[in-house]
């Protein structure tokens, strides 16, 4: 059997594979990645999976797409875990860019760019992924126009009351926001990046409102300036995009690329029904 994971910083998709090309299972457990969880976390959330581990004696490969799996420290640890507990496997571990990839080029060249927890741009020509340029430092610094990139700063925002009044008062009613409950999800508990992405669902209902247009707007044109336009063929090149955020905001995002001249590809919210066709195929 085959084993397909794709993973962000909040969900993992799983997909179970006969050896007949029939889909057995799919599932969905928390994210899984190795840059934000231990390895012990990463061991819990997988054994978890019930539904899985009825099978993990009959896994023969393990195929893992994972955020936080593009440098080799946090790799190897993912590695170790999956194959202590596949261990009649053989793993196979990337970057989620690369599920992404697969899913959404349709086999041609293109740009493809991850806008969900966080994001991420590569160069793909076809066959293989040319890892961005920037190396990716997390949440903290980089990942523009990502849901957690858009929850930082309607937070800041609410705290510092330069939302409008209307927006404000919304916003206090559908979260949580004492503020020893959102420094304890930011500094003490194990996802705060995922965290931080969960109030982007309110620019998303709300993203008519002026002020949560101009968040968009800024946000993706960091987005394009920093990410997109580092590679010397964009100009000529289809822009595709995975992940919930470039999925329910895609007609700004379009906008978006129209003014910096550049074209609108692909936008899928979820990649793995594609990946499994790639992987069966």
């Amino acid at each position: 059997m085959i084993l397909i994971a794709d993973s962000g910083s909040t969900k993992t998709d799983w997909v179970l594979i006969s050896t007949t090309k029939e889909v057995l299972l799919k599932n969905t457990t928390k994210g899984l990645n190795p840059t934000v969880f231990s390895d012990t976390d990463l061991y819990k959330t997988i054994t978890s999976n019930t539904e899985v581990m009825k099978h993990v004696n009959e896994v023969s490969h393990v195929f893992f797409y994972g955020a936080g799996c593009g440098t080799e420290r946090p790799k190897n640890v993912l590695y170790e875990v999956l194959q202590e507990i596949f261990t009649a496997a053989t793993v196979s571990i990337k970057e989620d860019i690369y599920a992404a990839a697969y899913a959404v080029s349709e086999k041609k060249e293109g740009i493809v760019c991850i806008l969900g927890t966080g994001s991420n741009c590569s160069y793909f020509d076809g066959k293989e992924v040319l890892l961005s340029k920037v190396p990716s430092l997390g949440y903290i610094l980089m990942d523009d126009a990502s849901g957690n990139y858009f929850g930082r700063i309607l937070l800041r925002d609410f705290f510092y009351r330069k939302m409008p009044k209307k927006l404000h008062d919304k916003f206090q009613k559908e979260y949580n926001l004492y503020p020893d409950d959102v420094k304890l999800n930011l500094y003490k508990k194990g996802s705060p990046n995922s965290y931080l992405a969960s109030f982007a669902s309110f620019l998303v209902t709300h993203k008519n409102e002026p002020y949560c247009s101009e968040i968009i707007k800024n946000g993706f044109s960091d987005f394009i300036e920093n990410q997109i336009t580092q590679y010397d063929k964009v100009y000529d090149l289809p822009i595709h995009f995975v992940g919930s955020i470039s999925y329910f905001l895609q007609e700004e995002l379009r906008h978006a690329l129209k003014s910096f001249r550049l074209n609108s590809g692909n936008f899928i919210q979820k990649p793995i029904d594609n990946l499994v066709t790639y992987h069966i195929s």
